[in-house]
């Protein structure tokens, strides 16, 4: 992993299957993996093990055992003692293994053996209130992007549960402690009468021995993701008021307004006719502008997936600067081809944000992280923008929203996919086309639908809502 050659850990390895050889204590078979790649490597292993793998670049496997159990992924690329042991747990797709895997771990590695343990990269960790937010902060971004952070990453998916022992730091355990670890975790496997099923598959870690479960988090994301959906609920419902009769000027000849006597709980009122108007939705307009940058979205997936690896970063960022035109050259070509009502705009905006709310709201079941950072990415797509009243004239529209476009549309840009995506590399320090290669890889090998999210989803969403406050959309 990270470039090294795991050379402790094949020694360690082959060690253990040769201690392990001599007893006869082992009520399952025990599968000792080791691969060239440790990227590449067990996904292939994996998929040809259920003969889910690809005939032409994968071989099948002559010899096969039973349901896998556990996994347990040994990475000593050191040359000296180490001072703790780095457990990594996330998979792919947001995936976690079952709590009891974790929880033994540390309880062999810290309770038996008193080897101090890590995760999500935090060496030292002394379960302060800043310490818990930041590693907790740490899984939400692993889990949100859906990478594969070891090699245990690619037998989450086939619903095994597995994680990776990664020794760091320079202190006086030698790999005799982290054989005897390993050998500990599969005794503790071994006694398994079944699968892991009784703790969570979902959670943060905060600390090694404390973390939030599902029913404590889940709720903050569905309250992010159901503000798009009471959004396009009044909207909607906006779009179906009758137009308010415009107010006489003092020159001009009153007419009577017909009225209707309304009674209700011996109160009687006069209320005009015009309230109880029913207004007919034009609606094809919206839902096909709605679903045609839906789809549009397809474009990017592709690119950015089948480019090769030298075009990524500038393909990357041509699609950036075109991306800033983009929302103005649709709003000025749907302006002057179909000028949309009053009441398709709100419409238009209404779809857009129901596909959103319905979309997050089902990710957050899969894949928590994913969900609540987008959400909260796009809540401002609920706000920004002048909400235009189908009453309202074409000039009075145009000085409303003249004096808001700039700073709406500013905004909306910073929060673009791909201006979060050159903030992020920026702030880790991380190359864009490293990141684009290492999706593109998750992409063909792993299975990796974060970028469907992104530019099926987030992106069309965020599109309408550049175009909503595009001044050539007035």
């Amino acid at each position: 992993m990270d470039g090294e050659l795991n050379e402790s850990g094949v020694a360690l390895v082959l060690t253990l299957a040769r201690y392990f050889k001599r007893w006869s204590l082992w009520s399952k078979d025990i599968i000792f993996l080791i691969t060239g790649d440790s990227k590449a490597g067990p996904q292939a292993w994996v998929d040809a093990y259920h003969d889910a793998h690809s005939a032409p670049s994968v071989a099948s496997l002559p010899l096969k055992s039973g349901a896998l159990q556990g996994v347990v992924v040994v990475d000593n690329a050191l040359n000296h003692r180490f001072e703790s042991l780095h457990i990594m747990y996330d998979g792919i797709n947001g995936q976690l293994p079952n709590l009891d895997l974790f929880n033994t771990a540390v309880a062999i590695a810290s309770g038996q053996m008193g080897i101090g343990v890590s995760l999500q990269r935090m060496w030292k960790h002394g379960d302060s209130y800043k310490e818990r937010l930041q590693t907790m902060l740490r899984g939400m971004v692993s889990q949100g992007l859906g990478h594969a952070s070891g090699p245990h990453s690619s037998f989450i998916p086939y619903h095994i549960d597995a994680i990776t022992l990664q020794a760091v730091g320079e202190g006086w355990q030698d790999e005799m402690a982290m054989g005897r670890c390993v050998e500990s975790t599969f005794r503790s496997l071994n006694n398994l009468l079944e699968h892991f099923h009784q703790s969570f598959f979902f959670y943060l870690l905060m600390q090694a021995n404390r973390f939030v479960s599902i029913g404590t988090y889940l709720p903050s994301a569905m309250l992010v993701t159901v503000n798009f959906t009471i959004m396009a609920i009044a909207l909607w419902v906006q779009s179906g008021r009758p137009p308010t009769p415009k107010v006489a000027s003092p020159d001009s000849k009153r007419t009577e307004a017909e009225v209707e006597v309304v009674k209700h709980r011996g109160l009687v009122a006069l209320v005009p006719k015009e309230t109880f108007a029913i207004v007919e939705r034009q609606l094809f307009l919206p839902l096909t502008f709605v679903i045609s940058l839906h789809f549009l979205g397809v474009i990017p997936l592709y690119i950015f997936n089948n480019s090769s690896q030298a075009a990524l970063p500038a393909n990357m960022l041509l699609f950036a600067l075109s991306n800033l035109l983009l929302p103005i050259l649709i709003a000025s070509a749907l302006s002057r081809s179909t000028p949309p009502t009053a009441q398709q705009r709100l419409l238009i905006k209404s779809f857009s944000l129901l596909l959103l709310g319905m979309f997050l709201s089902a990710l957050a079941t899969l894949n928590f992280s994913l969900a609540f950072l987008i959400g909260v990415l796009s809540a401002p797509l609920s706000f920004l923008g002048p909400l235009p009243s189908p009453s309202s004239t074409q000039d009075t529209r145009a000085k409303q929203n003249s004096a808001y476009w700039l700073p709406s549309s500013a905004l909306l840009h910073l929060l673009s996919p791909p201006a979060v995506l050159f903030g992020c590399c920026w702030f880790w320090e991380v190359g864009v086309g490293d990141v684009l290669v290492e999706a593109a890889f998750g992409w063909k090998v792993w299975g990796m639908w974060t970028q469907v999210v992104v530019w099926c989803v987030w992106w069309p969403a965020w599109l309408v809502g550049a175009v909503f406050v595009s001044p050539s959309w007035w």
